[in-house]
């Protein structure tokens, strides 16, 4: 059974400053609480027809129900018990960060695009199959990499393993386009644009 649409609504613009993703959470990671949430969820509108559906006593039931109640989770709506599922919505709306502008990878527009599809959050999501594109990463991931800088193998892991994981992949990349040359375990910048 679901809650008046109004009285829900009415009820987060109470709560929505106190309600955020970790209350949410804070208040289901209690086990009692999420058998008594669940089991409205599923339909139980009373307490005893939670206390029927979780197989928990009326004193861990009741005290649940109230706290659900207070965290915004449950209303009542013409006596009967119902989830308010625009609660977890409302939440996560309230505490997203507006997406602004993303700064520019590259003043060449198609190789930023390709740059935007495969860095995600400072990191490589995932090594471009096409050469092409491979390329255009591995000549930005090359910048972190001082010219005329020689580094031990260990040094070159540590710096392509904040890139991405499978950073040995990377290193035979970079080294196989020209991009890095080494001797032995030294490595160092032999190509790609430089900034002056």
């Amino acid at each position: 059974m679901r809650g008046n649409l109004a009285d829900d609504r009415h009820l987060l613009a109470v709560l929505s400053p106190f309600v955020t993703p970790t209350a949410l959470c804070g208040l289901l990671a209690e086990s009692d609480r999420l058998q008594v949430f669940a089991a409205v969820v599923l339909g139980a509108s009373t307490p005893s027809a939670v206390e029927s559906a979780t197989g928990l006593p009326a004193r861990v039931v009741e005290p649940a129900i109230r706290r659900l109640q207070q965290g915004g989770l449950l209303t009542v709506a013409d006596g009967a018990l119902a989830a308010s599922a625009g609660t977890f919505k409302e939440a996560v709306r309230a505490s997203a960060t507006p997406a602004g502008p993303q700064p520019q990878l590259d003043p060449d527009r198609q190789r930023d695009l390709i740059l935007r599809t495969f860095i995600t959050d400072g990191r490589l999501a995932q090594i471009p199959a096409a050469q092409a594109k491979r390329l255009v990463v591995l000549e930005h991931i090359v910048s972190s990499f001082e010219p005329g800088v020689r580094y031990p193998e260990r040094e070159i892991d540590a710096i392509l393993r904040a890139w991405h994981d499978d950073h040995a992949a990377l290193r035979r990349y970079l080294v196989d386009a020209g991009l890095l040359s080494r001797d032995s375990n030294v490595y160092w910048r032999s190509g790609g644009p430089v900034v002056v």
